[in-house]
């Protein structure tokens, strides 16, 4: 049986995770493989990493990086170590040191991937990296290979667990997001600061690669327009619940004649629609293609385990020689993509719920519609409540597809309106 060796920088959850499964003793990959992957190495700058499992004498532990990246009987470097300096440093190294590459990091792809993959092809390896979007979902394998007859025309995914947990329980149990989160960080769905999932940062550097290989595009992944759930309100999922509408923070991408979408935040989708039944930490993602039409493909974004699955699929990949096949055949791995510039969100044309703050009184409506009716926005459906929040009553409306910058056109005319109290609210609606 063959031997491929492999060193793990990085022992955090997901390096634990994977060190599980290439120690394992009776590993399913020794009954399907004639190359076995083993670990050699693991470095970590935490010296009590060790301890995370029983390590066998044969594996080396230790705190210097350089150790695993000099080692000529290392083969295959896996870069956990998260954050877009180190782990670029380490990816470079290892590539010039001859070693192809697996990571999950997703931050260090989305910033520097065309970097990366044009220094890879020039020393002859490759990087791998599964497990950068959708944690246990095989969805970059889905989109560069299962897909390839197709061109693709539409990417929706649920890709943040942590948002997805939130708005879930926001949903089903009616807590509001403050008292959420709070129930995510101690469950340990949350980090300690949750900005780069709750506002939708995470979701946007994962679109950036879901755009890459479905598009075959290099994009700034700081023009992505990201909004995240933190300014979410009860009352909304509420009102749009009772609409038909099911609230998600979603990644989407789509390819349009005037330039490509790329967009994070919160979105109203059809309570049928498959993506709206996707709740607590799962991860989801639709796929539309011009051969295969609308998939779905679903499981676990995060965790130990199922992050760690995806990885060693990777790793089985560069040991059976496969990875180094694809990197080196594929044009959207060359470093050479086209890169092409993003949407104006001012020109998406969508549906949108509105809810205003208004005083009760008649005509209230009609100067509204009024001025949305001026800026080519028809009304689809109204709800008008009696009772009254902070002295006010709640005005909803759906649009229909409308143009966005002629939404916010109007928004800012009907603020000035004295019966319009409170900054008015609004939600973008997939259907």
């Amino acid at each position: 049986m063959k031997r491929i060796h492999v060193g793990i920088i990085g022992m955090g959850t997901i390096g634990t995770g994977v060190a599980k499964i290439l120690l394992e003793a009776n590993s399913p990959l020794r009954e399907k493989l004639d190359t076995v992957p083993v670990l050699m190495g693991i470095a970590d700058c935490n010296p009590d990493a060790k301890n995370k499992i029983a390590l066998p004498p044969a594996v080396t532990f230790t705190t210097d990086a350089n150790t695993l990246l000099h080692d000529p009987n290392i083969h295959i470097i896996v870069e956990l170590v998260g954050g877009a300096t180190i782990a670029k440093e380490i990816v470079i190294k290892a590539l010039e040191n001859g070693k192809d590459v697996v990571t999950a990091n997703k931050m260090l792809l989305a910033l520097h991937g065309s970097e990366l993959f044009r220094k890879a092809r020039q020393h002859g390896k490759s990087i791998s990296f599964e497990a950068s979007v959708g944690g246990g979902i095989p969805i970059i394998a889905e989109l560069r290979d299962g897909l390839i007859a197709n061109k693709i025309e539409c990417i929706l995914g649920i890709v943040n667990g942590t948002t997805n947990y939130i708005l879930t329980r926001m949903t089903k149990e009616n807590v509001e997001y403050g008292a959420t989160l709070k129930e995510a960080q101690t469950l340990g769905y949350a980090e300690k600061d949750p900005t780069m999932d709750v506002e939708g940062i995470d979701s946007a550097h994962k679109l950036a690669i879901l755009a890459r290989i479905g598009f075959g595009v290099d994009v700034n992944c700081e023009n992505i327009y990201c909004e995240g759930i933190s300014k979410v309100e009860l009352s909304d999922i509420w009102y749009a619940h009772e609409l038909g509408y099911t609230l998600k923070l979603l990644a989407i991408a789509k390819k349009r004649e005037s330039g490509l979408e790329l967009r994070v935040h919160p979105t109203l989708l059809p309570h049928e629609h498959p993506l709206s039944s996707v709740n607590g930490v799962f991860n989801a993602i639709c796929i539309k293609g011009s051969a295969v039409g609308d998939s779905m493909i679903y499981g676990r974004g995060a965790g130990e385990m199922p992050t760690a699955s995806a990885v060693v699929a990777d790793i089985v990949d560069v040991a059976l020689g496969r990875a180094n096949i694809t990197f080196n055949t594929m044009k959207i791995f060359s470093g050479q993509c086209e890169r092409v510039s993003i949407a104006d969100m001012k020109e998406i044309k969508t549906r949108y719920y509105l809810r205003f703050s208004v005083i009760d009184r008649p005509g209230v409506l009609a100067k509204i519609s009024g001025i949305l009716g001026n800026h080519e926005i028809s009304i689809a459906s109204v709800i008008q409540r009696q009772a009254k929040e902070k002295g006010h009553v709640p005005l909803i409306l759906m649009t229909h597809i409308a143009e966005e910058g002629n939404l916010l056109n109007a928004l800012s005319e009907i603020k000035q309106l004295d019966v319009v109290k409170d900054q008015t609210r609004f939600l973008r609606v997939e259907e």
